[in-house]
């Protein structure tokens, strides 16, 4: 298992030459990402008669520093029956780990938009992995059965990988789903964490249009070579829902 790298944005000189300018410069209308509200948001001209309540167990993403390297992984992708691991994803110059699961309603609620932002960019050489760690002896609904027929339902284009230990989730320092783990890499460099944040601004019950913005402009920054901003909203969402057994 490949150990966790202390390093921080700021020893990454390569990465943050003065001369080279954040993509927070650029308007957002020159993005090459646009969503379109799904037909799951209310839009200005709709008033609900009455507002939705989504009770779930929220959790911030926290844990590794920009500058984290990914550890080394291997585990099955239930609807395929391949075995994949970090190696795999190596000739790409950037990579977006999903902590994901079935049940979640903050996950449901951006599923859709999700499929649509990875079909987009992984045209445009973005490698992508989803990843579930959730127990099944609480969830039964998160096991591999149902994680391979959620691949097939929602068409997939990436591999949606089940991680019955929950050791990934550990290693990776994940604690809720969805989060997500934007990795880049220079060169025959390892991939270095650069984006470690929310999908958007919307949420299960804040009648906010699902656009994803903060995502989709912090892999336009990776794939167009600029810096990724360094301030970024921590992702929300459901714990993890760890072994019965396992304390965290």
């Amino acid at each position: 298992m490949a150990t966790v790298s202390s390093v921080t944005v700021g020893k990454l000189a390569p990465l943050l030459r003065p001369t080279r300018t954040t993509c927070s410069s650029f308007p957002i209308s020159k993005m090459g990402f646009h969503f379109k509200p799904i037909g799951n948001t209310v839009t200005e001209s709709v008033v609900p008669t009455r507002k939705l309540v989504v009770r779930a167990a929220r959790n911030l993403s926290q844990g590794p520093s920009l500058g984290f390297r990914p550890p080394q992984f291997q585990l099955p992708e239930p609807l395929t029956g391949n075995v994949w691991n970090l190696d795999d994803f190596e000739t790409y110059p950037a990579l977006l780990v999903m902590f994901i699961c079935n049940h979640c309603p903050f996950v449901k609620h951006l599923k859709k938009d999700i499929v649509k932002l990875t079909n987009f960019y992984m045209k445009k050489g973005l490698a992508v992995v989803a990843i579930s760690s959730n127990s099944v002896a609480t969830h039964p609904q998160d096991g591999p059965q149902f994680m391979a027929e959620e691949a097939k339902l929602f068409n997939y284009p990436f591999p949606y990988l089940y991680d019955e230990s929950q050791d990934v989730a550990r290693d990776f320092g994940a604690v809720c789903t969805p989060e997500f783990f934007l990795f880049k890499k220079d060169g025959r460099r390892p991939f270095e964490l650069v984006y470690h944040g929310q999908f958007d601004d919307s949420r299960p019950s804040n009648n906010v249009p699902v656009n994803g913005r903060d995502l989709s402009l912090a892999i336009d920054c990776v794939l167009s070579g600029q810096l990724v901003p360094s301030v970024q909203k921590p992702s929300v969402g459901c714990s993890i829902k760890w072994h019965p057994e396992t304390n965290m």
